[in-house]
């Protein structure tokens, strides 16, 4: 009996992968625990084992394809003893339709499944997209709208209970929602007792309004690649959704700057020289924003709609700047790791972050994150919540400013951080005693060993 290969969900949140290469080729033999292919998901490219045993009897999508669906058929499999060109030329086509559905699947964030028009539908209006869910809203009842049109009327803040539909059936579709915005549409009275829709501040512009504004010619068109595009979703859904507010302060790294020489000094070499481990200004922010969080334990939590999520470690994301965007490996359980431990994980999971090789749960999850730029001469800024988590620290240089101590001038080496609060889990007062035992920590790096 053949089995089908999927694209597996390598992710809670993977909805589509790049199959990057195939390990094995048709008509190879195949065990449990075979390594048959390499999957490339936005953040990582991880290996694909196989689960049955058998032979590869036919590749259904070639290496190098682009945005396949969790779930589409990538391969058929055989078990031993059956005839793999028999079944590879059956399976074949039948295989091929998951990946039509998944092209078939409209971009808009905003379609439900239980929200779809017939097909006949679709196959009338002149955008296709346009025909096919509908949304039901206010005492007018249901209002039929393409998923193209409630995202434009979501950005231009138009209620769609007024918009006058001119798709199929009275459907609202994309050109209902640009005639409502520039008035030449006729829009329905507001029903009685609803409140008035807030007019946006500005209205988000289209893919043709932004190139009609530049000569053509005059720039290249980069389609976003998949990391791009979740990392606009997941930004531009926390700066939305979570009401962020900022906590800056000044922390004087004089002693850490010191103890920092010190002990890479003193670290062990091996024969060609090598030293054990080399400690940078980050990962004493890592232990003391990790040991700080122990010290005030209702600030390492994640807000859930159902209760409160209090940690009981600190595990400590770290933003790693990739070409093309960013990922936050996490070092798990910070607070109880040495400095030197720090360092060398850290090491590891950057240089396995930029080549594109680390597992889900080395970047999923975690209870708050460090963002530093002082590398880039940044003096201070502020970072965006990566949600669940309910915190995150922007680090920025550290330089000679000068302080005024007991009535003097004096130089000394200053560093500015600023702490990203979540304000439904973390109330000021809360967030201020955070980064107060951060700033103790920092300034006293001998408190970090204790």
């Amino acid at each position: 009996m053949p089995t089908n290969i999927l694209m597996p969900a390598l992710s809670p949140t993977m909805e589509k992968g790049n199959l990057a290469k195939w390990l094995k080729k048709e008509g190879d033999k195949i065990k449990s625990g075979d390594v048959i292919a390499e999957i490339e998901t936005d953040k990582a490219t991880m290996e694909y084992e196989a689960v049955d045993e058998g032979t590869l009897a036919k590749i259904v999508v070639p290496e190098g394809t682009q945005d396949v669906a969790v779930n589409a058929v990538i391969a058929v499999m055989v078990a031993d003893g059956e005839d793999a060109k028999a079944v590879s030329a059956a399976a074949a086509p039948a295989a091929k339709a998951p990946e039509k559905k998944a092209e078939a699947k409209p971009a808009s964030s905003f379609e439900t499944p239980a929200a779809r028009a017939p097909q006949d539908e679709a196959k009338k209006s002149p955008h296709p997209e346009e025909a096919r869910s509908a949304v039901s809203k206010g005492e007018g009842g249901r209002v039929f709208a393409s998923p193209l049109a409630k995202r434009l009327a979501k950005d231009a803040g138009i209620d769609l209970s007024r918009v006058s539909g001119s798709g199929p059936h009275g459907r609202v579709v994309a050109r209902d929602i640009e005639d409502a915005k520039t008035g030449k549409g006729a829009m329905k009275p507001a029903a009685a007792g609803a409140p008035a829709a807030a007019a946006p501040v500005a209205a988000s512009m289209s893919d043709k309004q932004i190139l009609g504004l530049y000569e053509e010619g005059s720039y290249e068109l980069v389609p976003h690649d998949g990391m791009r595009r979740t990392i606009a979703q997941r930004l531009t859904a926390s700066t939305q959704t979570v009401p962020h507010f900022y906590l800056t302060m000044d922390c004087d790294i004089g002693k850490l700057l010191t103890a920092r020489e010190e002990i890479n000094s003193a670290a062990p070499k091996d024969k060609d020289g090598k030293p054990a481990y080399k400690l940078s200004v980050n990962d004493f922010v890592i232990k003391a924003l990790a040991l700080a969080l122990q010290r005030i334990p209702e600030a390492n939590v994640s807000w859930s709609e159902g209760g409160m999520l209090k940690h009981k470690h600190s595990d400590i994301g770290v933003a790693v700047a990739l070409p093309g965007g960013l990922i936050t490996p996490i070092i798990r359980q910070a607070e109880l790791k040495s400095l030197s431990v720090i360092a060398n994980e850290g090491k590891d999971l950057i240089a396995r972050a930029r080549g594109k090789k680390l597992k889900p749960h080395e970047y999923q999850g975690g209870t708050s994150s460090v963002s530093n730029l002082g590398m880039y001469g940044i003096k201070d800024f502020t970072a965006v919540i990566n949600p669940p988590q309910s915190t995150i620290l922007a680090v920025g240089a550290g330089e000679e400013r000068a302080v005024v101590r007991n009535g003097q001038i004096v130089p000394a080496h200053i560093m500015s951080v600023t702490l990203s609060c979540d304000h439904r889990s973390v109330d000021g007062a809360l967030g201020a005693e955070l980064i107060g035992a951060f700033k103790r920590l920092i300034e006293n790096p001998v408190m970090m060993v204790v």
